[in-house]
């Protein structure tokens, strides 16, 4: 076929280094940027059988998020702005590690096992951030879709969830938006200009943000979007990428990892401050109290927030939503138990990753996810929607209920539900603090996070451990969930849980407890039986003391 006869000559432009084997996980593709060329070629190719398949427009991300600025990486966008099925994401590591050779008989599988018809068109929405090698890379997704006939829009350079936005957008032929880069400013512009109308007198230094832009593309979008704003939020954009490296001493990991400010950020006591991640899906805030203490506000800080707004809002407004929270195993006790216990909202929990998450928000008319890390969203489902709408334009409507209604609409307007966005849900937060009259203290305030610790335990298969419950059991090896029991049971508000990891031979160890101490010494108590059980290698855990 002519069709394959352009991929064979292409595909040698972008050749597999021999015996290079990589894995397509929930963050795509992502390894050191010189590995990467083939890759991308084929991802190209993908795309184009992807589109073929759906008859829409599929996305193709050129990034490695938080990673160093050396690394690179490709995430592949389904139509509705989700991430790509698990069975295509197999498909992906079959066309990705098939040796020169093999790449059409590869190729050609895909096709016959989908039932691809080649003479569907094809259309490819590409994006990039920031990194040097970004050019060339996304040079060779263009390649790849142009061999098989595929049409591309070439948005250069966007963060991840604008890319999302796009792909969304274009499949629902402009009913979630305009897709166009300006469409995405005037969008959440509008909604949130709309909603800071309910905060009428707020001083400048409430409007105040301070923004790490962690030297990567969040921080030129923002620039761009700051017009949009009229002045309604001020911000003091650092880690600009004018003169950093990216996520180097910055960014929303370095933050979560590190508990300190990033890098370039000068705070003054009580000032708020937030951190992209190096594409811009991730959002942590943080501020220093008047001893100079740092203090955090994670994932699990912004879902309490959001949901506790949305669930006062469904109240003053008459309607019988169901609000959900999804949590993995990972999220900190004291959030769990203030959501059930205090503001009686439904926390569901799931097993980690954000696949796992989105998925399970689905199952509620809203469902709002955050993991720890600050990726994370809120999903409106269709009813939910509608009935929102039509209360907005029901003229019977109470005056209460009618602000309380239309401040619901803007938000769902602000909220990219694609997936995890920082600017979106830093201007979500901004507003719900604004709408609530609150400052990031009394944010904090709103519960305390018990102290926790997390340590990994180096084994020699990690497969030993197969776990239950949304990760918080294991049930092999034998009598590991009981030693963990009986060591849960001697300290105060304590759970430990551990869990393989997804990509080496490691075994994850959460633990949290009344006191950091306590913490830490079930942690290491934990490891120790891990690693006595499952197999550990090298020297035994030390007391972390």
């Amino acid at each position: 076929m002519a069709q394959f006869e352009e991929v064979s000559q292409k595909s040698k432009l972008h050749p597999k280094p021999e015996g290079l084997k990589l894995q397509y996980g929930t963050a795509g593709f992502r390894t050191h940027a010189k590995h990467l060329d083939h890759i991308m070629f084929r991802m190209g190719l993908l795309a184009t059988l992807r589109s073929k398949k759906t008859k829409s427009t599929i996305g193709v991300m050129v990034t490695a998020s938080h990673n160093p600025e050396e690394d690179n990486g490709v995430k592949l966008i389904d139509p509705m702005g989700e991430m790509v099925t698990a069975v295509w994401e197999e498909y992906a590591t079959q066309l990705a590690n098939a040796e020169q050779d093999s790449l059409l008989k590869a190729l050609r599988d895909v096709i016959e096992k989908e039932d691809i018809s080649m003479s569907e068109p094809a259309s490819v929405y590409i994006g990039k951030d920031t990194r040097p090698s970004s050019v060339s890379l996304s040079q060779a997704v263009l390649d790849g879709v142009s061999s098989l006939g595929g049409k591309t829009h070439d948005y250069g350079l966007v963060t991840t969830p604008q890319l999302h936005y796009m792909v969304c957008c274009c499949n629902t032929n402009g009913c979630y938006g305009s897709p166009t880069v300006e469409g995405y400013y005037q969008k959440l512009s509008q909604a949130f200009l709309q909603l800071t109308q309910n905060a009428p007198n707020r001083t400048d230094d409430q409007k105040k943000l301070l923004v790490d832009g962690a030297n990567g593309i969040g921080a030129l979008k923002m620039r761009e979007m700051e017009p949009f704003l009229r002045s309604e939020l001020q911000v003091v954009l650092s880690n600009d990428g004018s003169s950093g490296k990216l996520n180097h001493l910055c960014g929303a990991d370095y933050v979560k990892v590190q508990q300190k400010a990033p890098q370039g950020v000068s705070m003054t006591a009580g000032e708020r401050g937030c951190s992209f991640d190096g594409d811009a899906d991730r959002i942590v805030y943080y501020y220093t109290d008047s001893k100079g203490r740092f203090h955090l506000l994670d994932g699990d800080k912004i879902a309490t927030l959001i949901s506790t707004y949305l669930k006062e809002l469904l109240t003053q407004a008459g309607l019988n939503l169901q609000i959900a929270v999804v949590q993995t195993a990972y999220a900190n006790g004291s959030s769990t138990r203030y959501l059930e216990d205090v503001m009686k909202v439904t926390v569901c929990c799931t097993k980690t990753g954000v696949k796992h998450l989105h998925h399970a928000a689905q199952e509620y008319d809203i469902g709002v996810y955050f993991e720890a890390n600050g990726h994370g969203t809120v999903l409106f489902s269709k009813a939910a929607q509608k009935q929102i709408l039509e209360l907005v334009t029901d003229p019977n409507t109470n005056d209460e209920k009618k602000r309380a209604v239309k401040i619901l609409e803007n938000t769902v307007n602000l909220i990219n539900q694609t997936v995890g966005d920082a600017i979106s849900d830093m201007l979500v937060i901004e507003a719900v603090l604004a709408i609530r009259g609150m400052s990031v203290q009394d944010w904090d305030a709103v519960y305390t996070d018990l102290p926790n610790r997390q340590l990994k335990v180096t084994v020699s298969d990690r497969r030993v451990i197969d776990t239950t419950d949304a990760e918080r059991r294991a049930v092999t090896p034998e009598g590991l969930q009981e030693a963990i029991d009986s060591l849960v049971k001697k300290y105060k508000n304590a759970r430990s849980f551990v869990r393989p990891s997804g990509t080496e031979d490691v075994v994850r160890v959460y633990a949290e407890a009344d006191t950091q101490e306590s913490a830490d010494n079930l942690a290491h108590e934990v490891s120790l039986a891990v690693y006595r059980l499952a197999g550990g290698v090298g020297d035994e855990p030390k007391p972390l003391q």
